[in-house]
């Protein structure tokens, strides 16, 4: 994600009570229904005024003109999806059963959009690339590192560059999906849609990620100073995994393991 500046980037003022807050969430959803329904080009200040069902000078208090309200929702829906990330990247969530993990992170992400900002942020962003300010290509890269950490978390067998492959793959195609479903018409349709990126997953990482798989890992992994298979990635060092074990305390690096 990269900022950059922009005439109409920031709010004129940003809301101190709870009741200025609430006006700009309130001004934001109206946006978003706004340029769902018309989009952007036709979408004016009056328009998400009346959606808002404010006066336009309300909306002109925070926001000088539409672009610095589409801004706003950008930076509204980062916020949420690093929420989001840190919800779902804990080591309880990664050591689940691969269906259970997919489900939890698949969940989590059709959660966010059912928000309407975020949901607008989304699709613009493959149709309307030239609005945004804020967001660009390097947050499509973050989703891939993340998904990236958690994959190397969950089979730590596999080298780094593996588990950015396979996480490239799943944003790509997950995104891909996830685009169909929320310009689709069909509620119904959506829904089975986004319920089918779970099974794109699991199929797509089984061999690499499955339970069986991640059992003998778990398994043959141990410390080489006292045999615990109680392990925590520590970093790198000369381009090596490092890992700490919990019960000793000592550090190692991935040649020191015992396959």
């Amino acid at each position: 994600m990269t900022e950059r500046s922009h005439s109409s980037s920031s709010l004129r003022r940003q809301p101190k009570q709870q009741r200025g807050k609430e006006r700009v969430e309130k001004i934001l959803d109206a946006a978003a229904a706004v340029f769902d329904e018309v989009g952007y080009e036709a979408a004016t200040t009056h328009l998400i005024a009346a959606k808002a069902g404010t006066a336009i000078g309300s909306v002109y208090q925070f926001f000088p003109d539409k672009a610095a309200i589409f801004n706003a929702m950008e930076l509204r829906h980062v916020e949420r999806v690093k929420v989001m990330w840190a919800k779902v990247n804990t080591q309880e969530i990664v050591q689940l059963p691969l269906r259970q993990m997919i489900h939890v992170i698949a969940s989590s992400v059709a959660e966010l959009f059912e928000q309407p900002v975020s949901r607008v942020v989304f699709v613009q962003f493959f149709v309307s690339r030239q609005i945004f300010q804020s967001i660009d290509d390097s947050m499509t890269q973050e989703a891939i590192n993340f998904m990236t950490n958690i994959l190397l978390s969950r089979n730590p067998a596999l080298s780094e560059a593996q588990c950015s492959l396979l996480a490239e793959v799943c944003v790509h195609s997950s995104n891909a999906v996830m685009l169909a479903a929320l310009r689709s018409p069909y509620r119904e349709h959506s829904q089975r849609l986004i319920q089918q990126i779970e099974d794109l997953l699991v199929s797509y990482l089984e061999p690499y990620m499955g339970d069986s798989l991640l059992s003998y890992v778990m398994k043959v992994m141990v410390c080489p100073h006292c045999q615990s298979q109680q392990l925590s990635k520590n970093g790198y060092r000369r381009g090596k995994q490092c890992y700490r074990c919990k019960d000793c305390s000592k550090q190692f690096v991935e040649k020191s393991l015992a396959y």
